[in-house]
């Protein structure tokens, strides 16, 4: 459903096609059209103004678990449960690539904000799997690094947005209860914190270059801040 910030108390637009959960949402930049998967293998193309299905693209054993627009493109990234990521050309609705197989089940993606990197994140136990992968959208042959570190499943990776001494960096959300931050480009882990008593982290949200927004199953959203310096660290600032 969507929602007017400023409307009525009901949803302005209604999206009615899958059969079961929608695991995934994408918003195009201009805000016309919407793309939507779901864990009955199906990917859906909408128009936001109507409510209209343009297209239902069906896919074999894709248990879609997450989607993101590429910025400034017609092309959606798309993780799943049959361990791979897609890249959708929305024009058609058809899948314009498939990126080599991982190990484990793609549990979420993000694209960096100029539109050449894609990051996924993978499920695991025990530091088998749990690791997060950079996919380069220009070179799709191969993944560019892994970042690897977590214990548990890994739920989300997010891109920080630049700082202006903040070098490229990523962040990692897991079922072991702790936020990562990472070099993007070297892998090297720049900052940990273990959020005690939250339980499994479910999602990560990118405020700004310094400031993380934090989800968890047992302790509502921590307010995450990255200290730049010698030594980065990660403080936990509030908690909602």
């Amino acid at each position: 459903m969507m929602w007017e910030l400023q409307g009525t108390s009901g949803p302005s637009q209604r999206f009615a096609a899958h059969d079961l959960v929608v695991t995934g949402l994408a918003v195009s930049p201009d805000a016309s059209q919407l793309c939507t998967g779901s864990r009955d293998n199906t990917v859906c193309k909408w128009d936001t103004e109507t409510g209209q299905c343009l297209r239902r693209v069906i896919t074999f054993r894709n248990v879609v678990t997450h989607l993101c627009w590429v910025p400034g493109e017609p092309y959606v990234i798309q993780t799943s449960e049959d361990k791979t990521v897609r890249l959708w050309d929305m024009r058609q609705l058809e899948v314009a690539h498939t990126f080599p197989s991982k190990q484990h089940i793609q549990t979420c993606c993000d694209v960096s904000p100029d539109g050449r990197l894609c990051l996924s994140t993978s499920s695991g136990t025990a530091g088998e799997g749990c690791e997060a992968t950079l996919w380069d959208l220009r070179q799709t042959r191969s993944h560019v690094c892994e970042y690897k570190g977590h214990f548990q499943t890994t739920t989300s990776g997010v891109f920080l947005p630049w700082g202006p001494t903040l070098t490229p960096s990523i962040a990692t959300a897991s079922c072991d209860s702790t936020v990562k931050v990472w070099d993007r480009d070297t892998a090297a882990c720049l900052a940990t914190l273990y959020l005690d008593g939250a339980g499994p982290l479910s999602s990560l949200a990118a405020c700004d270059s310094s400031t993380l927004l934090c989800a968890t199953s047992n302790s509502g959203i921590h307010v995450l801040r990255l200290r730049d310096g010698a030594e980065p660290a990660l403080e936990e600032v509030a908690v909602f």
